[in-house]
């Protein structure tokens, strides 16, 4: 099979149940899973902003408003870091053939520790979750930039300061005290009888199965091309045979979801606080060698799925680009678009206390070289009226029912607690 005759199908997806489905609506949209009961799932993950925040780096927990104009906070509830990595996209996370998700990898299927997954909470990470979907899902509840909060703020972030694993059941009681919750998994899941019973697991699995069925994409014109052999428009035609031919695209943007899973080093132009790694301080993201400890690994991020990708700006792991365009021309030339590179592309809410940080790695001249020099893909060749039409192409993978979803925003949630 040629490596553009790969037609995703719903067939290719992890199986989900619209009982758990329905809960995991709820529960993404409900502020309930947050340490101060101010953020939810959603905050980061809108369907108004492709499922993800608009944003270069996130603000998290502490932040007010939502996607571009979300600002930072005031007083003493004001963001103290804004999130190292740029939202990362939902669509088609429930693909079977996904094993590894996240910038750096730091989750994947791996039984390394016995429960099924190789994860930042290694041994700790709770039995019984079935898929990588479920998995991820809870890993943002425990992060205190993100959700948790900070220390002495409420006992979610006090908890995971003791060990990751300690959060996960208080946040699982907050859950099924609340009747309507505790209702819903007594019916939806064999192995519940009464509230008492529900884990973070049954929540996990929730969230998984709805994140799964909300953001399936699969009607878009490349589907119709694949498929029923509609014809694309010309431009779009003429992008995809560069796509698959001497754009090289394809090399890494490869299968149904159009990535390969792996991980490479684009040099993307460095900004904010890093992704620091353990016994590191510095300011910088050095992407999957955080994980796998190797040095080959060093800056490489993991290839992102282009699906809706015309819907899921800003660009790159740090949201460096604010524009399609901008993103693959430096897939055409690094080094040339790092050094025309200008700070005022990233997409980062004024916050005046976090300016000293935000571009302080570009202060560092030998780290810059560092992730300079690392690249691991080619320069191509190719003039305006070919880069337009590879943004043709890129087009005519969006879906035409991608922003309606299937379940949509819930009106309330059973906590009570605001929509955003």
């Amino acid at each position: 099979m040629s490596a553009e005759q790969y037609p995703l199908l719903q067939s290719q997806f992890q199986p989900s149940d619209p009982k758990k489905a329905k809960i995991g609506q709820f529960l993404f949209y409900d502020k309930i899973l947050s340490g101060n009961r101010n953020i939810s799932c959603s905050t980061c993950h809108h369907p108004k902003h492709g499922g993800g925040d608009g944003l270069s780096l996130g603000i998290g927990e502490g932040g007010i408003g939502l996607g571009p104009e979300r600002t930072a906070g005031v007083g003493t509830n004001k963001i103290r870091k804004r999130i190292p990595r740029n939202a990362s996209s939902l669509w088609n996370l429930g693909h079977q053939s996904i094993t590894v998700v996240f910038h750096d990898g730091r989750l994947e299927i791996s039984d390394i520790y016995q429960n099924g997954f190789n994860s930042p909470a290694e041994e700790w990470l709770p039995a019984g979750l079935d898929s990588v979907i479920s998995a991820q899902a809870i890993f943002p509840l425990v992060a205190q930039f993100e959700m948790a909060g900070n220390p002495r703020e409420n006992e979610i972030a006090g908890a995971i300061h003791d060990r990751i694993d300690a959060a996960w059941p208080i946040l699982a009681k907050r859950v099924r005290i609340i009747p309507e919750y505790g209702q819903m998994f007594v019916e939806a899941f064999e192995n519940i009888d009464k509230p008492e019973q529900v884990t973070i697991v049954e929540i996990a699995k929730a969230l998984g199965d709805f994140i799964n069925i909300e953001w399936q994409s699969y009607d878009s014109a490349y589907d119709e091309f694949i498929n029923d052999k509609i014809a694309l428009p010309k431009p779009a035609e003429r992008g995809r045979k560069i796509f698959f031919g001497k754009g090289g695209c394809s090399t890494c943007h490869s299968g149904p979801l159009f990535s390969d899973q792996n991980f490479y080093a684009l040099s993307l132009p460095a900004f904010g606080p890093g992704r620091t790694r353990r016994f590191d301080p510095a300011a910088r993201d050095t992407g999957r060698m955080g994980e796998s400890d190797k040095i080959e690994d060093a800056y490489r991020f993991k290839t992102p799925r282009l699906r809706n990708i015309l819907l899921t700006a800003p660009y790159g792991h740090n949201g460096a680009y604010p524009t399609l365009e901008g993103i693959v021309r430096h897939h055409l030339d690094p080094k040339s678009m790092r050094l025309k590179w200008e700070r005022e592309m990233a997409a980062l809410p004024n916050v005046p206390w976090l300016e000293g940080i935000d571009f302080v790695v570009q202060s560092d001249p030998l780290e810059i070289a560092r992730q300079a020099a690392k690249v691991d893909i080619s320069p191509i060749s190719l003039n305006d009226a070919e880069v337009s039409d590879i943004l043709s192409f890129l087009s005519s993978l969006t879906g035409k029912t991608s922003s309606l979803g299937s379940l949509g925003i819930p009106e309330r949630v059973p906590s009570g607690l605001s929509i955003d």
